[in-house]
């Protein structure tokens, strides 16, 4: 459509006059909002792939809004966006399976928006790189053709949205929503300041409202879940079961921790014919370096809805039952569940990776039984199962890496790989170099990189996620499908066919998937030195008298189970009792030729194998956390915001020339020449008298002015040294001796009237 009418042509005259090119300071400010919001849409082409195409999709909008931005009016400039929105609604709609576009309805639309509002990450979209690919162009091009036509309110106001959505999705951290805000705060400020000329002198206010901000933004959690976080969060360390099962149920990720604490209390009982690592969810998206190492489940969890499919080859039934012994939010069960009681069916859904959670709270004594069909196998036909026939779902979901992940990774798993050929025999080689080179130790400090990365190549300990995480990251580069699972291990057994599951139970492994068996389990954690930890845990809280720590035949010893039931070789399940001795230490009287590992582990290896446990500062015992150091790159940043703010606010309100003043009244300093000296302290005393009676008018004497304020009762030795000040500034004849009485006498006078600070300062 051509825009030719005279008014038109006027329009256009009136934008290029406006347009501010690209020397506006304020477009600074634009930029920094703008890159926030990008970067989060970045970092999830990054995980997901794509992030060449979404760089040439974003810098394609900008240089749009750059060329039209002189040219183009508001109208056809918004017309353009909502243009690229609905075509990027479009591809991505187009871009999900075609089973899942049947999901888009009007209600599921804004249940979805809704959920994202509250907290659920944008990794957990299908297609999340499509969605990020296709959604950033539009906000991008209006924001930035608008801070070009210096409409910098709007700018501000659009790219101010665009963040805020990732905030309250939880996907933006702390540094992003600081770069942001600051950001947005520059873009307002020095476009406002800049058209009066007003910016060199009111930088300091525009320096005090964006530390203000700063500061909010990092101290306040705007929605249950999102991911800012207190500026000076709890000391103590987060619980392994909250980090891993909590996790599950709240946020549906698990972000990789520093330092964790083990909870001796006890979660719930299990009846069962066999030991088992209990499941309660698995993970298939991992962030990489950025979002601290996150681990996400994607999809939506489906209301269950009768019995489900088993494994693709041969399984055994498998009945269990739950008992909680606190309120719990998850389900925990022997892979994989297929069937749940009647009576809470309806309260039950069945999530992507194929694990049950109630959808409220289980009740505590609450019993709950749930059917499982665990597959069953050998290694020969693990072996056999090896190939490149996985099914596209599974090739999708479980071989991402995220673009970022390092070469030396990959090439260390092929060194460790070398002298395989199959699947299993990789992920097995891969399983013992882990537990053979890592020590485990619950006392870490979280890397800032990518974990797997770090943990091969900078930490010599770590614990269950830091393992479990790099193998599945190993295994991926590889070409071997395989996915983070975290729920319990089998924990105590006090008789035949029950089993005292506590919180320090909680765990992380690993399942490799092969074709016509389906998820296999492996654990890549030293079991010894895991279960040595426990139970010294356990009985510090025996000791200490603690609650809830044991239930009926549980009291006498600790008892790690290893269990094995799917062993191609013994078929059995092998329980190892470890029974805690007087001076503390822990005897493992496992049977060395058991494998060890969950319930569905094929690996024959004496339990235990390799990997040394770090007894020292393991959060077992009752010290204080230390406080950690170096500060991280957010507590930085907001460190400096503030530093900035309070010396801006410090300008701003004089309190810098206040406090010069006052260390200026107490102090006369270094003497000089007599006539010198006296004028000083007679100053230092006007200054004195005037923050206690008044100042000295305009036209005033000194002398008038110590004469009126005698009528009001003022001290004759300040009389004393307006003399000698007359003296002094008139030109007649003074003397050291005079000049140190002077100053004597304005030094009493001071000290007299602020007699604390008087003696400091005089000491």
């Amino acid at each position: 459509m051509s825009e030719s009418g005279p008014s038109d042509v006027q329009s256009a005259r009136e934008a290029a006059s406006r347009y501010v090119g690209l020397r506006d300071p304020a477009l600074v400010g634009a930029l920094l909002l703008t890159l926030s919001y990008v970067s989060v849409l970045y970092h999830v082409t990054d995980v997901v792939g794509g992030s060449r195409d979404f760089a040439l999709a974003v810098g394609g909008a900008f240089l749009l809004a750059t060329v039209l931005g002189r040219f183009l009016r508001l109208r056809t400039a918004v017309l353009v966006t909502a243009v690229l929105v609905a075509g990027g609604a479009a591809v991505y709609y187009f871009a999900v399976p075609e089973s899942n576009r049947a999901l888009f309805t009007t209600a599921r639309v804004v249940d979805d928006t809704v959920a994202l509002l509250t907290g659920l990450s944008v990794l957990r979209l299908a297609k999340a790189g499509v969605w990020a690919l296709a959604m950033a162009p539009g906000p991008v091009f209006l924001s930035w053709y608008l801070a070009l036509r210096g409409r910098y309110v709007g700018s501000v106001l659009v790219g101010g949205a665009a963040l805020a959505f990732f905030v309250l999705t939880g996907d933006a951290g702390v540094l992003v929503t600081l770069v942001g805000v600051v950001g947005a705060a520059a873009a307002v400020g020095l476009g406002t300041l800049g058209e009066v000329g007003a910016v060199s002198a009111q930088w300091d206010t525009l320096a005090v409202v964006v530390a203000a901000m700063v500061l909010l933004s990092a101290t306040l959690t705007v929605v249950p879940g999102g991911a800012a976080q207190p500026l000076l969060a709890d000391r103590g360390a987060p619980t392994m079961q909250g980090n891993l099962v909590g996790s599950a149920a709240s946020t549906d990720s698990v972000t990789v921790q520093g330092s964790i604490r083990l909870s001796p209390e006890v979660q719930f009982t299990m009846e069962s014919e066999e030991g088992h690592y209990w499941g309660v969810a698995a993970y298939d998206r991992y962030t990489g370096s950025t979002s601290g190492g996150t681990w996400v489940r994607t999809g939506e969890a489906e209301p269950y809805d009768g019995r489900l499919g088993g494994p693709p080859g041969d399984a055994r039934e498998v009945e269990q039952t739950v008992t909680a012994r606190s309120r719990m939010n998850a389900l925990p069960s022997a892979w994989r569940p297929v069937a749940v009681d009647d009576s809470v069916s309806s309260a039950t859904e069945v999530t992507g990776q194929g694990y049950l959670r109630p959808t409220g709270t289980v009740r505590t004594n609450q019993s709950i039984s749930v059917v499982s069909e665990v597959p069953e196998y050998t290694q020969r036909e693990l072996r056999e199962a090896d190939g490149d026939d996985y099914p596209a779902r599974v090739s999708e979901a479980y071989l991402q890496l995220p673009e970022s992940t390092s070469e030396r990774v990959r090439q260390r798993t092929a060194e460790v790989t070398a002298d395989e050929e199959t699947a299993y025999d990789k992920a097995v080689a891969i399983e013992r170099y882990l537990e053979s080179n890592k020590q485990y130790s619950l006392t870490v400090d979280k890397p800032d990189g990518d974990v797997a990365d770090a943990f091969l190549f900078e930490m010599e300990s770590g614990y269950c996620v830091y393992y479990a995480s790099t193998m599945v990251v190993m295994l991926r580069t590889q070409g071997i499908p395989a996915r983070f699972v975290t729920g319990y291990t089998s924990g105590q057994q006090v008789e035949n066919g029950e089993y005292v599951v506590r919180g320090l139970d909680s765990h992380a492994w690993v399942q490799v998937y092969f074709p016509d068996v389906g998820w296999v389990n492996f654990d890549p954690t030293p079991s010894g030195p895991r279960e040595s930890s426990e139970n010294a845990r356990v009985e510090e809280a025996r000791q200490n008298g603690n609650p809830n720590v044991d239930v009926d035949g549980s009291e006498q010893t600790t008892t790690a189970t290893t269990v094995a039931p799917d062993s191609p070789e013994t078929n059995t399940t092998t329980t190892a009792t470890t029974t805690t001795e007087a001076d503390g230490n822990a005897t493992n009287g496992t049977d060395s030729n058991a494998p060890r590992g969950p319930s569905d582990e094929i690996v024959g290896q004496e339990p235990g194998v390799g990997g040394n446990v770090t007894t020292a500062d393991e959060g077992i015992g009752g010290s204080l956390p230390s406080i950690p150091w170096p500060p991280t790159r957010e507590q930085v940043g907001i460190g400096l915001a503030l530093l900035v703010g309070l010396v801006a606010g410090g300008r701003r309100f004089g309190a810098f020339t206040g406090t010069y003043r006052t260390l200026w009244l107490y102090r006369h300093g270094a003497r000089t020449e007599p006539r010198a000296d006296i004028e000083r302290a007679y100053t230092r005393l006007e200054h004195l008298l005037s923050r206690e009676y008044r100042d000295r008018r305009p036209g005033e004497t000194p002398r008038s002015y110590l004469q009126s304020l005698g009528n009001v009762g003022l001290d004759d030795r300040a009389v004393e040294v307006g003399r000698l000040y007359e003296r002094a500034h008139y030109g007649a004849t003074v003397d050291r001796a005079d000049a140190d009485r002077a100053v004597r006498t304005v030094n009493e006078l001071v000290w007299e009237r602020t007699p604390l600070v008087g003696r400091l300062l005089r000491n």
